[in-house]
């Protein structure tokens, strides 16, 4: 069990990797992902990561991450769909970025909260 001061450790490293993550330009990521599941509070507290332009995010802060926060990626044909991260296949396509994170809420494995320091051994 976290106490108060490793909770407010593990926010504060939470909170500057997604302030670092939204000074990203289209070079690593597109602005708008990271912006769009940014605005949502319950993956504002999840550790963000990047790995081929996508925005990943996981329930712990070292690696391995947890994998199991659903992904959303850009479709070619416009829209986006979003995908589970264990096996689970797709979840949805939607149009908007906003409608994708929203999806990826309705989809967090049960008992989500803020990230935990250490790898997804540590959940």
């Amino acid at each position: 069990m976290t106490d108060s001061k490793g909770s407010e450790k593990v926010g504060e490293i939470v909170a500057e990797r997604w302030r670092e993550f939204l000074g990203f330009g289209e070079d690593v990521i597109d602005p708008a992902m990271v912006r769009a599941a940014y605005a949502q509070p319950r993956l504002r507290v999840l550790f963000p990561g990047v790995s081929h332009g996508i925005l990943y995010l996981s329930r712990c802060t070292g690696y391995p991450a947890s994998h199991d926060v659903p992904l959303v990626y850009p479709l070619a044909a416009g829209g986006f769909q979003v995908t589970g991260r264990t096996g689970e296949g797709v979840l949805g396509e939607v149009s908007t970025l906003e409608e994708a994170f929203a999806l990826v809420v309705t989809h967090l494995p049960e008992g989500s909260g803020p990230a935990v320091l250490g790898t997804k051994d540590d959940l």
